[in-house]
């Protein structure tokens, strides 16, 4: 009996998809429920299990094909497992023959998917050097991985002669190129960007807050706080409330624009920006103000190891009044963030550096951070901006604030 394996019922607002990674090659052995291929969307990737244990009998879509919902992407037959042994025995000898053919046209690039093309372009790779665990001796995206993972032990070994004369083009002082299409997460990332700038009076204001009573509030509680809750006491949670504590005080920096009128939410999703190995993602963390630093510290977490494992879903990053976005994490010491459409505003925290600050007449050093607000013009008046980034720094440098609601 043949099943036929087709692309899941896409969200309403995704048209199309693309075939990302066949994690299974025509012939293999597939248990039930075993992930056999994702698919990948503009906001999320998909992953297609099996529905029977059986054989992958042929694969209809290949890897960077374009696919609609519902359409026919492969065929597994599932009384093929009594056969098995004799078909893997014919497959093998099939795949010794075809082996080196196969090698050298890996070696080349023409059989490398799309997500091992853009992998091994990502870390500046030739492809040649990597042996192959996949049909007849096929580069997978697994291998690849392997591969960097092991790249310091194999450069290490690089300076013996018989390393010297494997080594690719590019270390013999070679000018070379490599070309990848760009993800579908990244086409749509670049859409949304270039709205925002196009459709937007965007402008960005600035200000600097003492991040030590937070610091010092850490140091006193975090073991404390890691014990009752099993999560460490990050910054974010304090950024998300005092953004929320703000937003309830300026309404108009949680509405939105919607043809000639302006929206004014009543409830508190934001959108917290993660960089994945796919890209940069803006999960939402819904109803904040009913959230406690705990939940918002778990939440954060929870949606970070999604992003990074590939498991967002479309509710995941569906939605969102106002986004933090936080560049300190990799250095970033000031920045004009980008409007997240069709959110009025988006505040960027940057890296906390200790500087010579005046207080009461006396330099002192302190850990500063640099805060960012990029707003629509359209909406949100100077007044309010300037306004809404100063009760954010007041509430920082004051904790206590958030609990007295001053």
């Amino acid at each position: 009996m043949t099943i036929e394996i087709k692309v899941p019922d896409l969200p309403e607002s995704v048209a199309d998809a693309t075939i990302a990674t066949w994690h299974k090659r025509p012939g293999d052995k597939v248990e039930r429920d075993e992930v056999i291929v994702d698919i990948e969307t503009d906001k999320v990737v998909l992953e297609v299990p099996a529905p029977e244990a059986g054989i992958l009998e042929a694969i209809i879509e290949e890897e960077g094909a374009t696919v609609l919902g519902q359409q026919l992407i492969a065929r597994l037959r599932v009384d093929a497992i009594a056969g098995e042994a004799t078909k893997d025995t014919t497959a093998s000898v099939d795949a010794k023959a075809d082996a080196k053919a196969e090698s050298q046209a890996n070696a080349d690039g023409d059989s490398l998917s799309p997500a091992v093309r853009r992998l091994v372009a990502e870390h500046n790779i030739d492809a040649a050097q990597i042996s192959g665990s996949g049909k007849g001796g096929r580069v997978t995206k697994e291998d690849v991985e392997a591969f960097i993972k092991d790249g310091r032990k194999k450069a290490a070994g690089a300076s013996s002669p018989a390393a010297d004369i494997a080594l690719p083009e590019a270390a013999q002082g070679e000018r070379t190129e490599k070309r990848v299409p760009m993800s579908r997460l990244r086409k749509r990332v670049a859409e949304r960007l270039l709205e925002a700038k196009n459709t937007t009076a965007m402008l960005t204001t600035f200000n600097e807050v003492n991040m030590g009573p937070i610091m010092e509030l850490r140091k006193q509680y975090q073991e404390q706080f890691e014990k009752r809750h099993d999560v460490r006491l990050g910054f974010m949670s304090f950024y998300v409330k005092a953004v929320v504590e703000s937003l309830k005080r300026f309404p108009e920096v949680n509405a939105s624009l919607d043809g000639d009128d302006i929206v004014y939410h009543n409830f508190f999703d934001v959108s917290i920006a993660v960089s994945t190995p796919r890209g940069l993602v803006t999960p939402v963390l819904r109803d904040c103000d009913r959230l406690s630093l705990a939940d918002i510290e778990k939440s954060i977490k929870e949606l970070a190891i999604k992003g990074r494992d590939g498991k967002l879903t479309v509710d995941d990053m569906t939605g969102g009044n106002f986004t933090i976005t936080n560049g300190g994490v990799f250095g970033s010491l000031m920045s004009t963030p980008i409007i997240n459409p069709p959110q009025s505003a988006i505040l960027g925290m940057h890296k906390i550096e200790d500087r010579p600050m005046a207080v009461n007449g006396q330099v002192v050093i302190q850990p500063m951070m640099y805060l960012a607000l990029s707003y629509d013009h359209r909406m949100i008046d100077g007044r309010e901006s300037v306004s809404f980034l100063v009760s954010i720094k007041e509430l920082l440098e004051d904790p206590t604030r958030l609990l007295l609601d001053v």
